[in-house]
């Protein structure tokens, strides 16, 4: 499962925003960090997990844009699993909104 180059797609997408850094996660793939806060993180060309608030990640699974986490289900994390193009698109669009989340954050 998986879709070819999507890490690379992502990375390259979300590497743009401003002041985001892309790192090794700790559980391998790499995270993306706003400052200290972790926007998101990527295992390879298959999976993503994004941490929203409770009810931002209640909208996002009801809305069928992702699942909740995969492990931690009742968290405010969602996975995406990779499985076609436009779970690319989607995961860079979600990624943007962490970030647009963090950002509003930032400046409060």
């Amino acid at each position: 499962m998986g879709v070819a180059g999507a890490q690379k797609r992502i990375v390259e997408a979300v590497n743009r925003l401003e002041d985001v850094e892309v790192a090794p996660h700790r559980y391998g793939g790499l995270e993306f960090r706003l400052g200290r806060r972790e926007l998101g993180h990527i295992h390879g060309d298959r999976l993503v997990d994004i941490p929203f608030p409770k009810a931002v990640r209640d909208e996002i699974v009801a809305a069928g844009e992702a699942e909740p986490h995969h492990i931690l289900p009742d968290s405010g994390w969602v996975s995406l699993f990779l499985s076609k193009d436009e779970d690319v698109e989607t995961a860079i669009r979600l990624l943007k909104r962490s970030f647009q989340l963090a950002t509003a954050r930032r400046a409060v």
